[in-house]
């Protein structure tokens, strides 16, 4: 079992920065990916930013150049950079932790607005 806290979340105006953070506890060993999915209010869930074990990241496109996601392994936690937020970023975040079985867990979600 894997347990994750999120926190960063909050109100910011367009063209501003928030970072999201993910860390993870119980078993960690056995972790492959971490990054974040995003859920706007009507919509699909969609995913925003992984990062493997070993480092590579993947980002939708709607984010590239924009967001940047860092993992510090030793520490179990995962970071999500958001620079030049969007009215259009405005979503719940969801942490996710893929376990090397396939197993995924997710966090509890937090809010992020941006205003316009």
């Amino acid at each position: 079992q894997v347990q994750l806290v999120e926190s960063g979340g909050g109100l910011v105006q367009a063209g501003g920065s928030l970072r999201l953070s993910c860390s993870a506890s119980g078993s960690t060993f056995s972790i492959n990916a971490m990054g974040w999915y995003r859920q706007a209010l009507g919509k699909q869930r969609e995913l925003v930013a992984l990062i493997s074990s070993g480092g590579s990241t993947n980002y939708v496109d709607s984010v590239k150049g924009r967001f940047t996601i860092s993992r510090d392994n030793a520490k179990n936690t995962a970071h999500l950079h958001m620079n030049s937020l969007k009215p259009e970023d405005t979503a719940v975040y969801y942490c996710l932790v893929r376990h090397v079985t396939g197993v995924e867990y997710w966090g509890q979600g937090t809010q992020v607005t941006v205003s316009s």
